[in-house]
C-alpha cells in the first residue's frame, strides 16, 4: 500500500484528480436525488412528517442517518475493493439527500429566491479556497482531529439540549458550525494525503463530501436566516 504523500507525482496528480472528479459525480448525484425528492412530493412530505413529530422526531432522524454515514465511511474507508467503496459513497449521498430535502423544500419556497444560489456560490468558494490552502501549503492539518472530536461532541451537546429544553441556536451556532465544517475539510484533505493509498480515491471523495455536505447546510442556514431580517 503506497500512500498518497509517499507516491511519485504523477500516482499523487491522479489520486488528486480521480478524487475530485468522484466528488463532483457525488455533488452531481446528490442533486439529481433532491430533483428526484422535489419531483416525487417526497421532500414536502418529509418536511410534513418531521414537523408533525416535533424536534424529537427531527432528532432521531439526524441520529440515525449519523449512524447510515458512519457506516458508509467506514464501508469506503477500510475497503480495499473499489465496488464496496462505491456503495458507501452511494449509501451516504442517498442518506444526505434525504437529510437536506426538508431544509432544501423550506428554502425553495418558503425563502427569498436568491436564498439557494447564494449558499451555494458562498460554499464552493469557501471549499475552493481552503483546499487551495491544504494542497499549496506543507502544513500538516491531521492536528485538527482532536479538536474537531472535541468541538463534535460539543455541538451534539447542544443539539441535544436545544432539543430537551426548548431553546433554538441561532445564527452564531451556524457560524460556529461553519468554521468547524471549514476545519474538517482542512483535516479531510490532508488526512487523505497522508493516511490514505492512491488506490482510496472513492473513499476519499466520501470523506470530503461529507465535510463539504455539513458545510453547505450551515451556510444555508445562515442565509436563510440572514434573508428573513
Amino acid at each position: 500500500m503506497i500512500v498518497v504523500a509517499k507516491a511519485r507525482p504523477s500516482e499523487r496528480a491522479q489520486f488528486i484528480q480521480k478524487t475530485y472528479l468522484h466528488l463532483a459525480g457525488a455533488v452531481g448525484a446528490f442533486i439529481l436525488v433532491e430533483i428526484m425528492l422535489f419531483q416525487l412530493g417526497i421532500a414536502e412530505g418529509l418536511l410534513n412528517f418531521i414537523s408533525a413529530g416535533g424536534q424529537w422526531m427531527w432528532l432521531g432522524i439526524l441520529g440515525g442517518f449519523a449512524l447510515l454515514g458512519w457506516f458508509s465511511r467506514s464501508l469506503a474507508a477500510k475497503a480495499d475493493d473499489v465496488n464496496t467503496q462505491y456503495a458507501g459513497l452511494g449509501l451516504y449521498v442517498i442518506a444526505e439527500a434525504l437529510i437536506f430535502a426538508p431544509l432544501l423544500y423550506i428554502a425553495a419556497y418558503f425563502s427569498d429566491p436568491t436564498v439557494l444560489p447564494t449558499a451555494a456560490i458562498l460554499t464552493l468558494l469557501l471549499f475552493a479556497g481552503l483546499t487551495t490552502v491544504a494542497l499549496t501549503t506543507r502544513t500538516d492539518f491531521t492536528f485538527l482531529g482532536g479538536i474537531l472530536k472535541i468541538g463534535g461532541f460539543v455541538a451534539l451537546g447542544l443539539i441535544i439540549c436545544g432539543t430537551i429544553f426548548g431553546f433554538t441556536l441561532g445564527l452564531f451556532f451556524s457560524v460556529a458550525m461553519v468554521i468547524f465544517a471549514s476545519a474538517a475539510i482542512l483535516y479531510d484533505t490532508s488526512k487523505i494525503i497522508h493516511h490514505y493509498s492512491t488506490h482510496q480515491h472513492v473513499a476519499a471523495s466520501l470523506e470530503l463530501f461529507a465535510s463539504v455536505a455539513l458545510l453547505f447546510w450551515y451556510v444555508l442556514r445562515i442565509v436563510m436566516a440572514l434573508s428573513r431580517r
